[in-house]
């Protein structure tokens, strides 16, 4: 019996005696299966090859990025926060081998974890049980957990305070329960918010996007990114991180602003003519 793990998006499954037929994140829409067909793999056939490893890098003061290399599944960046004395691993990456456990230890191990939406549920139990913490997901997206375990706890309403000055919201969107994490000291007090891809920072780092699915480019309603405007509107921050190490710096919630606007106008048909 072997917890399988898919090769396209990283969802690690309950144990099984034979690999499961279909990954149900990939046949869904906002996903895809790979052109060559289903394939899987296990968290020990993946250290067994010796060809992954996990990148541990300091981003600023109390903020560290963990990302496989090379690139597995998504590809996306977790994120660890150092915010007094309470550490949170934000969204999660498949691979995780001893080299890891022992670097995130010297940063002080976790306290808990939280994700955004499924796409980045990967192997998130292992990493629970591992470290010993709760896994924080919002309810909505509870029909998506495809490995269940007693350490996730699932959240309710627009927003949850997992310790003084670290909160999630529930924006949606891309997922119905899509969250994002806000660090009110971060960035020297002048706030962060770690995003995932609920917001999405584009190539032009002044900008943010939103899509219901990225790889399949399926866009969000207009309604539905201005009420992630107004939402994100009313929170303290000035730097984001989105899940693959793209930042908008500084005055970044007016970037969300103006890139919400310039969606909508898009969409309604009056920011240019083709």
């Amino acid at each position: 019996m072997n917890h399988y793990i898919c090769m396209t998006c990283g969802t690690q499954y309950e144990k099984m005696e034979q690999t499961p037929l279909t990954c149900r994140i990939c046949t869904e829409e906002r996903q895809y299966v790979d052109p060559l067909g289903q394939m899987w793999t296990t968290l020990q056939a993946m250290r067994d090859l010796e060809e992954y490893e996990n990148e541990i890098k300091y981003e600023e003061k109390g903020l560290s990025s963990i990302t496989t290399k090379p690139k597995f599944a998504i590809g996306q960046t977790a994120y660890i926060v150092q915010n007094n004395g309470f550490n949170l691993m934000w969204d999660c990456v498949s691979y995780i081998d001893e080299h890891t456990i022992h670097e995130v230890e010297k940063l002080g191990g976790l306290s808990g974890i939280a994700i955004s939406h499924p796409h980045y549920y990967s192997t998130q139990v292992e990493w629970a049980e591992i470290f010993n913490v709760p896994i924080y997901i919002h309810e909505d997206d509870k029909e998506w957990v495809n490995r269940s375990s007693e350490r996730i706890e699932f959240w309710a309403g627009e927003s949850l305070s997992l310790a003084d000055g670290l909160s999630l919201y529930r924006l949606g969107g891309h997922f119905k329960g899509g969250t994002v994490l806000h660090w009110l000291d971060g960035n020297d007090g002048k706030g962060i918010l770690l995003t995932g891809d609920i917001i999405q920072v584009v190539a032009d780092r002044q900008w943010v996007s939103f899509m219901y699915s990225y790889p399949n480019l399926i866009p969000l309603p207009a309604s539905k990114v201005e009420k992630i405007a107004e939402k994100v509107q009313g929170i303290t921050f000035d730097r984001i991180y989105n899940a693959f190490q793209s930042v908008v710096k500084e005055n970044a919630n007016l970037a969300v602003q103006k890139s919400a606007h310039r969606y909508i106008a898009a969409l309604n048909g009056d920011l240019f003519e083709t």
